[in-house]
Order: structure tokens, then sequence, then C-alpha cells
């Protein structure tokens, strides 16, 4: 962590373009990468494995369309937990991070220890997830469900506005 957060200190401009580009475009080719930033392939592999090193790259996935599968299910839900001893968070965290239908998890400040996201196919199934996880006896106070209506922004991350100060 340390290490990545001094690597960002040292990004160029050429550096946060090709972040730009690949959180865009994670299969472009080596070649077509290098010409739009404007080097040759040697030094833009280099600066590649560079930021693979330095960890600001962590890995290469593709955006999957959900509607592809047919309808599917978003929830968003806000969890507090009985307890905040370390035990029951990682106890928590633990279950959470077995089951699969939670796709992304948020240890949050304020109100609200959890902010989870689930991907399931009806909301009976999610009912079926909440269910599991009460029983599973993972200290859960209360949880407040937020579903999903329609996706409004999913965009990368803004670079430019995130580097650190010179």
């Amino acid at each position: 962590m340390v290490e990545s957060r001094i690597a960002a200190r040292r990004l160029d401009a050429r550096d946060v373009r090709i972040l730009e580009i690949l959180q865009r475009e994670g299969r472009i080719s080596k070649a077509a990468l290098a010409a739009r930033v404007n080097l040759s392939a040697t030094p833009c592999w280099e600066r590649l494995q560079r930021l693979e090193r330095a960890g600001i790259i962590e890995s290469y996935g593709a955006q999957i369309s959900l509607k592809t599968f047919g309808p599917m299910v978003i929830v968003f839900v806000e969890i507090e937990l009985d307890s905040h001893r370390k035990a029951d968070f990682q106890r928590f965290e633990q279950v959470v991070g077995k089951m699969p239908e939670i796709t992304e998890c948020w240890a949050i400040g304020g109100g609200m220890d959890y902010l989870c996201k689930i991907v399931v196919r009806h909301l009976a199934e999610y009912q079926d997830l909440i269910d599991a996880l009460l029983g599973r006896d993972v200290g859960i106070k209360r949880y407040y469900t937020y579903v999903v209506t329609a996706p409004v922004k999913q965009t990368p991350l803004p670079l430019q506005r995130l580097l650190p100060e010179a």
C-alpha cells in the first residue's frame, strides 16, 4: 500500500494516460497502447510493468453485461452489527466473503457498519440470502435494503483528480 502511494506521486502524464486508457479498454494491444500514449512499444511495456509491480494496476478484467443473462436484481444493503469488537467484524467479513451473490462489501463509517452489493436473479433469492445470513449468527442488528431500479452512472476512476498534489 505504501509503495503504491509513493509510486502514485511519481506518475507522469504518460503514466496517467496509460491508466486512463486501460480503465476503459483493458484488452487494448500493447502496440496500440504505445501509439496512443506516443511511445514506442518497449518503453510503454516497461511503464506498464512498473505500474503493475507498484500495485497501481491490481488486475485486468471484463465488464460483464448482466442483461445478457436475463432479468437480474441488484440490491444494496446497509448492515449494522450488534457488537463492534474486532472478532465480530472478522466473523461477519469471513461469512460474507464466502457468499458469491455478495459481489462487493465495504466497511463504512457513520450509522451503519457495512454496505453490500448483491446480485441475484429474483428478489426471492435476495430474501433467501438475507435469511441465510441472519441464520448464520453473524451478529446483524439491523439492515436496510435498497433495490436498484436503473443504473445511472458507472465510470472509471477520475485519475487526474485523485493524484497527489506535487
